[in-house]
């Protein structure tokens, strides 16, 4: 177990920040939007190529209807399409192919007029056209036709209109479209952050205020619960709202139950406080007539002197439980704590003297630094943590046991460690040692008569009181108390 202060505040988390909903909402929207801009795109192309390819066609069949009905014009002895000299509608770039059984020609529209095209050209474009059917076939050199093929007679003729220059203008538009989908993609993601952000601010704040209540200690002493979600963010017309409105409820109940424990608790200390303070003077009565007996206790019969001893020494040990339960009952109310540089080495080293001295029959060792090691703290109730772990020890440990007090330093702290070799503490115990009127007694050879079940109890009210930690690590064989103090 450890007695640890408050946690200390941490930042909010980003409202996009890893795994956050904000995050996701986002990248979903982003996700969606790319998404349809592709699709648009993609559809948009395809339109659009089909309707260039439709107009293409339009134009071939214009042209096909004022394809000479003669296949050839004598030219010397070379055969050359008829339309050489001119076919109305042709544009620039387009070509006319003629084929008459095994002889073919083909020519291409400049702008400067028709050239002649070369055997392979003619050849691939005359094998790739079909008769009454438009294809788009891919010239090498030339780029892509839009040709078809028409039959007259035992010659055919093939017209073909260029389509590069509709293929640059429909990828320009899908550039275009590209720039304009990631422009939509960028802006959707600014403007959906902003909104996420804004409209799970609230949800946010809600959050920040159920965990700054989750990190107070809710355990013990007066716990402050008046923090509370504004009343913006506790509107019931939103599911925002209700959260907040459900929180705040839920902070009124727990608030009205921890007054009313602490109120429960006040008044136990005070009992406590009371009857232990009543209760000294007539304890040290008892003690005092029980004393008074030794003086012709020899003249007793037997068992009367037995029942005398017995008188005195519980009333001595009921004395050591009401000082300590007064002292805890004065410790819960807030110590009044006389604070001053302390050398911590010097503490430990006496401390274990007293507990040599105390029990003769245990190993004593003090392993410490030789330089000072200082610490602001209450030299009496810090002397009163080493000495009622080294007693914790000595009590529960068999005669032989070696203790070590030990003391170092770890950063702006310093270390208390008090180990002993003995039979250990069992597990489940470990949690609740500090817990009062907890004893080990299943593990640890207990003395009959030497513990209230209280020391352990006020170390770690008085460490706690200091703002330090106090933890215990135990197995069989070897267990060790640890004690962290900030030093000066």
């Amino acid at each position: 177990m450890t007695v640890a202060p408050l946690h200390a505040p941490t930042a909010a988390p980003s409202p996009i920040g890893h795994g956050t909903l904000g995050r996701r909402l986002v990248m979903q929207v982003a996700a969606t939007i790319a998404i349809l801009a592709a699709i648009m795109a993609g559809a948009s192309f395809a339109a659009m190529r089909q309707i260039v390819v439709q107009r293409a066609d339009a134009q071939l069949a214009d042209i096909l209807q004022r394809q000479p009905s003669a296949p050839y014009e004598q030219a010397g002895t070379n055969h050359t399409p008829r339309g050489s000299g001119g076919l109305p509608g042709m544009p620039v770039g387009g070509i006319i192919v003629e084929r008459d059984g095994d002889d073919a020609a083909g020519i291409l529209l400049t702008r400067s007029g028709w050239v002649t095209l070369s055997a392979d050209v003619v050849s691939h474009v005359a094998a790739s056209a079909k008769v009454g059917t438009k294809v788009t076939v891919d010239v090498e050199g030339y780029g892509n036709y839009r040709v078809q093929a028409m039959a007259n007679g035992d010659t055919t003729s093939i017209v073909g209109i260029p389509l590069i220059d509709t293929n640059h203008t429909i990828q320009a538009v899908l550039w275009v479209e590209l720039l304009l989908a990631g422009a939509a993609i960028v802006v959707a993601v600014v403007v959906t952050r902003f909104v996420v952000i804004r409209n799970l601010r609230p949800l946010h704040e809600v959050a920040q205020v159920a965990a700054e209540v989750s990190r107070r200690e809710l355990d013990r002493g007066e716990v402050d619960l008046s923090l509370r979600v504004p009343d913006a963010n506790a509107n019931p017309t939103s599911e925002v709202g209700r959260v907040g409105l459900a929180l705040n409820t839920m902070l009124g109940n727990v608030e009205s139950a921890l007054e009313a424990r602490q109120a429960s608790e006040t008044k136990v200390r005070q009992f406590v406080a009371d009857a232990s303070h009543e209760l000294r003077n007539p304890l040290a009565a008892i003690r005092g007539y029980a004393e008074l007996t030794r003086r012709g206790r020899d003249e007793l019969p037997p068992d009367t002197q037995f029942a005398m001893g017995r008188i005195e020494s519980e009333s001595e040990r009921m004395s050591k439980l009401v000082e300590d339960m007064l002292l805890l009952a004065r410790l819960d109310n807030g110590p009044a704590l006389t604070l001053a540089d302390v050398d911590l080495t010097d503490l430990i080293a006496n401390a274990t003297s007293d507990a040599q001295v105390a029990g003769p029959d245990h190993e004593w060792e003090v392993d410490a630094p030789e330089e000072p090691v200082m610490a602001r703290v209450d030299r009496f109730r810090i002397h009163q943590v080493v000495a009622n772990l080294l007693a914790n020890a000595r009590t529960h440990t068999p005669a032989g046991t070696h203790v070590t007090a030990g003391l170092a330093i770890d950063g702006a702290y310093a270390v208390i460690t008090v180990t002993d070799d003995g039979p250990g503490i069992p597990a489940e115990l470990q949690p609740k040692v500090f817990e009062r009127f907890v004893r080990a007694d299943a593990s640890r050879a207990r003395k009959a008569g030497q513990s209230t079940g209280l020391g352990l109890a006020i170390v770690a009210a008085v460490v706690q009181a200091h703002g330090g930690t106090v933890s215990v690590n135990s197995r069989p064989g070897r267990t060790s108390f640890a004690v962290r103090l900030r030093r000066s």
